[in-house]
């Protein structure tokens, strides 16, 4: 589904995505994990239409999108979350989701109202469409968060370090949630600093430091790794 080549980004001269390859099957799950400053979010940036690549592509099911907008990418099927939930705080919840609804793939106003009221009920928000989304508590933001990526119909989902900031227990109500997305067929690729939650969705795990990708593979494999223990974990080798 999503192929990426040769992708670069620099900051002055940090860079920030280093040559990097990435190849995402459909229905995957995806795990990117790596310190503070790897290039993780730069990547689902550049991903997601909101940076211009240095160089390199991408291609969603064949079709180059290196230069496509924001909009363009979230009608061809790219959605993503963001660490810090970004609601309309003077909406509704419902009203959150219907704005992602229409915005999203084509579809009647009835559809979007059927698409809001199913993705509710699924994320278990369903009691909370009614109410300002500035007065939700942190997990119902975060949930919030992936209701409206959701919305838009996404066939690839990007996940922000959605549990960043939860409870334990929160943290596996939204692990068990992502879980049920992911048995749908929905294309995942999430970035976590939680990483037993990761392990419990993803069929596979990638490593950044510095922009570049250093290890890639099974998740037990990779977090067993000489290299991802002494750079990820800080743990001498």
């Amino acid at each position: 589904m999503l192929q990426i080549h040769g992708l670069r980004k620099s900051f002055g001269s940090v860079v920030a995505a280093d040559d990097i390859e990435l190849a995402v099957a459909s229905g995957e799950a995806v795990g990117i994990i790596g310190p503070n400053g790897a290039g993780k979010t730069t990547l689902f940036n550049l991903i997601a239409g909101g940076l211009p690549p240095d160089a390199g592509t991408i291609h969603l099911d064949g079709r180059d999108i290196t230069s496509a907008r924001p909009h363009e990418r979230c009608r061809s099927g790219v959605a993503r979350s963001y660490q810090i939930p970004r609601p309309f705080e003077n909406l509704t919840v419902f009203e959150n989701l219907l704005v992602a609804a229409v915005h999203g793939q084509p579809k009647t106003e009835a559809d979007a109202a059927q698409l809001c009221g199913e993705i509710l009920d699924r994320l278990r928000l369903i009691k909370r469409a009614n109410v300002l989304a500035g007065s939700l508590t942190l997990l119902e933001r975060k949930r919030l968060e992936m209701a409206r990526a959701l919305a838009t119909a996404p066939r690839l989902l990007l996940l922000d370090e959605i549990a960043g900031g939860l409870t334990e227990s929160e943290c596996g109500e939204l692990v068990d949630t992502i879980k049920e997305l992911h048995a749908t067929g929905v294309t995942i690729v999430w970035i976590e600093h939680i990483v037993h939650a990761l392990l419990a969705v993803v069929d596979r795990l990638v490593v950044l430091n510095f922009g570049k990708k250093i290890a890639e593979g099974n998740p037990q494999a990779v977090m067993s790794s000489p290299d991802v223990k002494q750079i990820y974990i800080g743990i001498e080798a």
